[in-house]
């Protein structure tokens, strides 16, 4: 089993930055896919940044259209963390975000499908006002 806690979610003004950051603990594994996913009220669940690597691949990001350029994905592999940053953040991205992994090395395509991964965390509030 993986347990993966988010946090650094909260209330920031359109045009401002947060990070956030994913700890997880529990099994290892040879290759891993971290997501980031979001949920607005009332809309799906949507993919916002992924990541995957191994042992001999050092890793690959993936953006959505709607955060390209704005955030950032990456890790600490000492300290079993992925972050977010989020930089000019708008409105639109107020949503609960949520961490997800795999033990499985996700091209695109999977990384992209909430389906594709196994552990999820309990989510972080993220609001954007105008």
């Amino acid at each position: 089993q993986v347990q993966l806690v988010e946090s650094g979610g909260g209330l920031v003004q359109a045009g401002g930055s947060l990070r956030l950051s994913c700890v997880a603990s529990g099994r290892t594994f040879g290759s891993y896919a971290m997501g980031w996913f979001r949920q607005a009220p009332g809309k799906d669940r949507e993919f916002v940044a992924g990541m995957s690597w191994s042992a001999v691949i050092t890793y690959t990001a993936y953006y959505a259209d709607s955060v390209k350029g704005r955030f950032t994905i990456d890790r600490d592999s000492a300290k079993n963390t992925v972050y977010l940053q989020m930089n000019s953040l708008k409105p639109e991205d107020t949503a609960v975000y949520y961490c997800a992994a795999a033990a499985s090395y996700y091209g695109r395509t999977y990384l992209a499908r909430p389906e594709s991964f196994d552990y999820w965390g309990q989510g972080t509030q993220v609001t954007v006002s105008s």
